[in-house]
């Protein structure tokens, strides 16, 4: 049975590897700086002005709480993220000898050592759905919006040549449990609070 599970995971791994120099090798000039600025949240401070004010015209001063629940949150992902990496200790394909010479980068940034998992998938999967879960019941078209920007962060990772699928697809379940976890515990704060999610 070892032996078994052992040959899964290095098939898993090959394919990854096979399916990121897939993913990674379709590129062009002006995507990479797109996809370069993308990968900068700063580039996604209008979104995050737009979501506080709709936080605030929900919750009104409640939105404190939120704001301190996501704080929690992104450093339980990201912090986790880096857990997991230094206990994985999976190269990243730019430090992976056997490949990174086929790695597309862009301003030749390669990364940190280690990538399982991606902290950028967590974290911005976390966000996304916590706040899907929020306003679930208000703005429901905001989780398309919001599926659109985790997913396009997730993939800037591939394209940028420093995680592998598996890396950020991992980095999305964990990002995505984590976030329908806060949120749940946070409705239950704001219950408390006087406004409960059958409220909003």
């Amino acid at each position: 049975m070892y032996i078994f599970l052992i040959r899964m995971l290095e098939k898993l791994l090959t394919f990854d590897r096979s399916l990121f120099l897939f993913l990674n090798g379709h590129h062009t000039g002006w995507l990479d700086y797109v996809m370069f600025w993308a990968s900068n949240g700063l580039v996604w401070l209008p979104l995050f002005i737009f979501i506080l004010i709709l936080l605030i015209d929900t919750f009104r001063w409640k939105t404190l709480t939120i704001l301190a629940a996501v704080a929690v949150m992104i450093t339980v992902s990201d912090q986790l993220s880096n857990m997991v990496k230094d206990d994985t200790k999976r190269p990243r394909p730019t430090h992976e000898p056997s490949i990174a010479a086929s790695v597309h980068t862009v301003k030749e940034y390669k990364g940190g050592g280690y990538g399982f998992y991606s902290a950028h998938a967590s974290n911005t999967f976390a966000l996304a759905v916590f706040l899907i879960v929020l306003f679930q019941k208000r703005y429901r078209y905001l989780y398309v919006l919001l599926t659109v920007w985790a997913a396009l962060m997730s993939y800037t990772r591939i394209y940028l040549g420093i995680h592998y699928p598996l890396d950020v697809l991992s980095g999305a379940v964990v990002g995505c449990l984590l976030g329908w976890f806060a949120a749940r515990i946070t409705i239950w704060i704001l219950s408390l609070q006087g406004q409960g999610i059958s409220q909003v």
